[in-house]
């Protein structure tokens, strides 16, 4: 404290209006096999389209850990996605062996065993695809080094008297300087030019561009000049030179221009579809644009490309990658395309691989999930997911039986015993939610329809009661529970049937006609009875802890004297008493007091206590209607109650 030598007024500040913050509770999170996107590294995902976007189309190995995904975000907007690193799933590279580069961190430092690779140890050519799956072997990326490849000077003539409107080959004095997809011009009136397809020693094989047909718009004179441009010149400004860093550092040459193509058309649809342009990036290690940021191509790439990544420098451009001083850039007079090869999508994922891209999630400091969703998986795959959920403790875990279990099972007796036996091999836990099966849904990606998990729906449903209600209603019923896309069930419990699995902790999904489908229980897999074995009483106290817990953090390093105790009460019993009215909890006390903080006990070991009691709601899982026949001449007084 300062303290003043002269008369006058010190104003000082002590903020005590804090409150319980706001938290999220509809925050999904689900790992599995997906055709692209980064491995093992969490993604968050806003919608279907972004999905697709980011990890690929359904395909008959993703398709169940896709649609669990994509259910879930018919009823939030809020998903992690983390894509689990399976065996032989490679990136497609220039050549040499293809290679497995899980994500941004694993490119830049390696796992221990592989990597890094951007310092040009990989020895697969000068690109790679940025994520691993087949869909990578589609990319190609062409590269304009030099001004000399952006356009050559008109040095060769043709040597072709023989040529007629339509032609399409056309015999040069020489094409050494020639490469297929180079716009040439033969000096013909107007300027018409042609896109080179093909190059036989002297001769090429052209068609109109940018039309891609036709040939010859007139005959071609003998020893007509002969121009050639880079296949993509009209996508950037003008040639590559010498950039303003480079010049005023005695450098030269620095400049160039690369392309990123779908070649197949594998990943647009439309082959040669043009994906990216970098236009004037430096070949210099230290280069920066007139704003600071880097302008290194290799840099660039990196920070920007959606689609691959730089690996290695070409042969013989041996000083690329120098610092910009006094460095005269090696110019290669043609531009080159390398078309990317040997990507794989592996075999399928196994449950080691599958708990070890879940582990993104077991950190709940780092990481925020509410909603764990299986996806596809066996009963050591729950059991997995269950221990991350009871660690964090503040998130449930979804979970659906397997596919064998009720999918082209025609006996419904067996899929009963079948889905039983299966959820009986998974541990007690009120962290975890079980359903009953599996749906059939339109997967408009492939044309057909297919099997998949109902634990993206369920999940979905608690999300979607969170926006609609608050995390302590039940996600189940007519009013919160009724599910999207569903076509039908693969195993539609009647009423005995739907007795013995919420007997068994199993919440049965049903189709009633003229109603939907709908989750039709509100158990948690908790096996004694308890408050805690309903999803709404976990999710409330998950949501009271979480908030509470929170707001908590602000106590510490602060004294346990009678001031920051009731600075305490005075926090969590406003959120209490809110939580009380939004009909969460009937009743609560909070105790925080020297009768749990003694100096003794307590405070001398620099901890401090509160008793939170409360009295949650329940929900309605029985309802009894009695009607009572009576006499014309009897009052009614006379029978109520009796």
């Amino acid at each position: 404290m300062a303290f003043q030598v002269s008369p006058g007024v010190l104003v000082k500040e002590k903020d005590l209006t804090n409150v319980i913050p706001a938290i999220a509770t509809t925050i999904g999170a689900v790992a599995g096999q997906f055709s692209q996107g980064p491995m093992e590294e969490v993604t968050t995902i806003s919608s279907e389209k972004e999905l697709v976007e980011t990890f690929g189309k359904p395909d008959s190995n993703t398709f169940e850990y896709f649609f669990s995904a994509a259910s879930f975000l018919q009823y939030s907007s809020s998903l992690r996605v983390v894509r689990a690193a399976n065996s032989g799933s490679v990136n497609a590279v220039v050549s040499g062996t293809a290679l497995q580069i899980k994500n941004t961190d694993h490119y830049q430092n390696g796992d221990g065993t592989t990597g890094p690779y951007n310092d040009g140890s990989a020895n697969v050519g000068e690109w790679a695809a940025r994520t691993a799956g087949v869909h990578g072997n589609s990319l190609s990326v062409s590269v304009c080094p030099s001004a000399t490849a952006y356009e050559m000077a008109a040095k060769t003539t043709t040597n072709d008297s023989s040529t007629a409107v339509g032609d399409t080959t056309i015999v040069l004095t020489s094409g050494t300087d020639f490469a297929v997809g180079d716009i040439v011009n033969f000096g013909e009136t107007g300027g018409h030019e042609y896109r080179v397809t093909a190059v036989n020693t002297n001769t090429l094989t052209f068609v109109r561009h940018p039309s891609g047909t036709g040939g010859l718009h007139t005959a071609v004179a003998n020893g007509s000049a002969v121009r050639r441009r880079w296949k993509y010149y009209d996508l950037v400004d003008k040639a590559p030179g010498t950039s303003t860093y480079t010049s005023t550092r005695s450098g030269s040459g620095d400049e160039l221009h690369i392309v990123v193509i779908d070649e197949d058309g594998a990943i647009t649809g439309t082959a040669g579809e043009v994906l990216e342009v970098y236009d004037s990036l430096s070949k210099a290690s230290d280069a920066k644009t007139a704003q600071g940021d880097t302008n290194y191509y290799a840099d660039v790439i990196y920070n920007k490309s959606q689609y691959i990544y730089w690996m290695d420098h070409v042969a013989t451009g041996s000083n690329w990658g120098s610092t910009a001083s006094g460095t005269t850039f090696t110019a290669l007079s043609l531009p080159f395309t390398r078309s990317l090869i040997s990507g794989s999508d592996g075999s399928a994922v196994t449950t080691a691989q599958l708990k070890t891209a879940y582990e993104k999630y077991q950190d709940g400091d780092t990481v925020d999930v509410n909603l764990i969703i299986a996806g596809k998986g066996d009963a050591t795959h729950l059991d997995n997911l269950i221990t991350i959920a009871e660690n964090r403790k503040d998130a449930v875990v979804f979970c659906s039986p397997e596919r064998a279990d009720v999918v082209n099972v025609t006996n419904a007796t067996t899929q009963t015993s079948n889905v039983k036996s299966f959820f009986d091999s998974i541990r007690s836990s009120s962290y975890a939610v079980f359903d009953s099966g599996y749906k059939y849904t339109y997967d408009k990606y492939n044309d057909l329809f297919r099997y998949v998990p109902l634990n993206g729906d369920t999940a979905g449903l608690a999300a979607r009661t969170d926006l609609v209600a608050d995390s302590w209603f039940s996600p189940a019923g007519f009013n919160r529970g009724v599910m999207r896309g569903v076509v039908k069930l693969a195993y539609n419990p009647n009423k005995t049937q739907r007795d013995e699995l919420y007997r068994a902790r199993i919440n049965p999904v049903v189709t009633m006609p003229g109603q939907g489908t709908l989750l039709f229980g509100d158990k948690t897999g908790l096996s004694t009875p308890s408050a805690f074995d309903r999803i709404n009483v976990r999710r409330l106290f998950i949501t009271l802890e979480k908030a509470i817990s929170t707001a908590s953090k602000f106590q510490l390093f602060e004294f346990n004297d009678e001031f920051t105790r009731a600075q305490f009460r005075n926090i969590v019993e406003p959120f209490l008493r809110d939580v009380q009215g939004r009909r969460g909890i009937t009743d609560f006390s909070v105790v925080c007091d020297e009768t749990n903080n003694s100096p003794d006990l307590v405070v001398d070991r620099n901890e401090f206590r509160a008793d939170i009691f409360v009295k949650p709601n329940r929900s309605i899982n029985f309802i009894t209607l009695q009607f009572v026949a009576t006499r014309s001449g009897v009052a009614f007084e006379e029978v109520v109650g009796g």
